[in-house]
């Protein structure tokens, strides 16, 4: 048995912190948030809110199973594993357009109940498959008559603010969000919207006027907090204008690259076959609980890994619209599946506090299996990665996986190779089959077809 280990990216709320032992998801309530922890759990929002999906289970343990901490919890929950941790910037526009609904829908709920939530960070939602739920307990505290939503600011930066960035500006806002962890401020997004836009209720109160109060707080070097009292009527107001216009947010609906992939691609339909194939048998035979699918497009092959047996899959694409495309598809069907955004030559690096507090994809991605199709050409020829290295990369996700290697004679590769001089000598199918060799055993190699993609299946166990 080891000793628990606190979750770096835990310690903001001095009332409770998680900590991880042997297997086990431990949250401490310290005793500065223990009256309220009761009260909210003997009200019964804990179960009824978990029993419809809104909040992580939990249960109540013997605090004894954290002794030693200092100082002592007054209670200890221990709650189920979620598959994969993600964050708001690897988020699709529906990901996060989901995790705000959802987390205004509890809050509004809350406050049916004389509750309310002591902040809106994003990073309270995760995601199981495509369903959002809320994981953070000790947010829940009682409402006091009056208060302002002191979350408000927070909710504008992390949920509002990225998705007016897709939606009015058709602009994505991952890579600024991950550079800034605390989101998109009002003052750095207002300038950027035209000023049609600002004519909105909505865009107006949540961006314009807290750009403009928080600018004359700088200026004034005062506090931006509002100080006046809201009635509790006009607290749920402002959160039910704010869910409806979550809501009718729509996606941008400009082409992207590689979104029609699916069914505009370089091989034909026994190709296809034979790929499904290969994949469905591979994946049967390893029976994996956590999946990756490294550009996965919409979808296609981690359907068929579920089908196989597969219990979990995260995809990963670079593609908006394909991801798009995914969510829908999976979140009708309810299936395990998760749609996350990646640049793969840059995936999200370790950061926040001491680079501890949000975990790099690499030491998230532990998986029991790697689908890695149609992917390793973008790496290796579209961004210049060496074979080795690209493959040092893959293999390390999974101990078990399928890759799939276009020649250079393939019609997306030669798409790639079209702007830029071919300077890649040792693409081959041989030094391919040589550098996955010295990594792990391959276990078997198909050609979809004459002079056609190679399918590898590779063991590093």
């Amino acid at each position: 048995m080891t000793a628990p280990h606190a979750e770096p990216g835990s310690f903001r709320d001095p009332g409770g912190r998680i900590f991880l032992k042997d297997s086990r998801i431990l949250r401490a309530v310290m005793p500065v948030s223990a009256d309220a922890y009761v009260a909210v759990r003997d009200a019964g929002l804990f179960d009824d809110f978990a029993e419809r999906r809104l909040l992580l289970g939990s249960r109540e343990v013997d605090p004894a199973v954290l002794d030693g901490l200092e100082p002592q919890p007054a209670y200890v929950l221990e709650h189920p594993r979620i598959p994969f941790i993600s964050y708001p910037y690897e988020w699709s526009f529906s990901l996060h357009r989901s995790a705000a609904l959802h987390q205004l829908d509890l809050h509004l709920q809350a406050l049916e109940r004389g509750f309310t939530l002591s902040d809106a960070t994003a990073y309270n939602v995760q995601f199981v498959g495509s369903r959002p739920v809320f994981i953070d307990h000790l947010s829940l505290r009682p409402y006091r008559d009056g208060e302002y939503w002191i979350g408000h600011r927070q909710f504008c930066e992390q949920f509002l603010n990225p998705l007016l960035m897709w939606s009015l500006l058709k602009v994505a806002p991952n890579a600024w969000f991950r550079g800034s962890l605390e989101g998109i401020p009002p003052e750095d997004l207002a300038p950027l919207l035209p000023w049609r836009q600002k004519l909105s209720f909505t865009v107006m109160s949540h961006v314009v006027a807290q750009a403009a109060l928080q600018n004359r707080s700088i200026k004034s070097g005062g506090s931006a907090a509002p100080t006046a009292s809201l009635p509790l009527a006009g607290f749920k107001a402002m959160l039910t204008g704010l869910r409806d216009y979550v809501a009718g947010l729509k996606p941008p609906t400009k082409a992207t690259v590689w979104g029609d992939y699916a069914t505009h691609n370089s091989y034909a339909a026994v190709e296809a076959q034979a790929k499904r194939a290969f994949v469905g048998e591979a994946v049967a035979a390893a029976k994996p609980t956590l999946m990756f699918d490294l550009g996965c497009n919409t979808g296609d092959y981690s359907d068929v890994a579920l089908e196989a047996g597969a219990q979990y899959v995260v995809g990963f694409d670079y593609d908006h619209g394909a991801l798009e495309q995914a969510y829908h598809r999976f979140h009708k069907a309810s299936k395990p599946f998760l749609p996350l955004w990646l640049d793969a030559a840059n995936p999200s690096p370790a950061q926040g506090w001491a680079q501890q507090e949000r975990k790099g994809l690499a030491e998230r991605a532990s998986g029991d299996f790697l689908v890695a199709l149609a992917f390793i050409h973008h790496i290796v020829i579209g961004r210049n990665v060496p074979m080795g290295m690209a493959l040092d990369w893959l293999i390390g996700m999974a101990p078990r996986g399928v890759i799939e290697f276009p020649p250079k004679e393939d019609p997306m590769v030669q798409r790639l190779l079209s702007t830029r001089e071919d300077i890649f000598p040792d693409y081959t199918v041989p030094a391919f089959l040589a550098a996955l060799g010295a990594r792990a055993r391959v276990e078997r190699t198909e050609r979809l077809a004459e002079n056609g993609r190679l399918l590898a299946l590779y063991n590093r166990t």
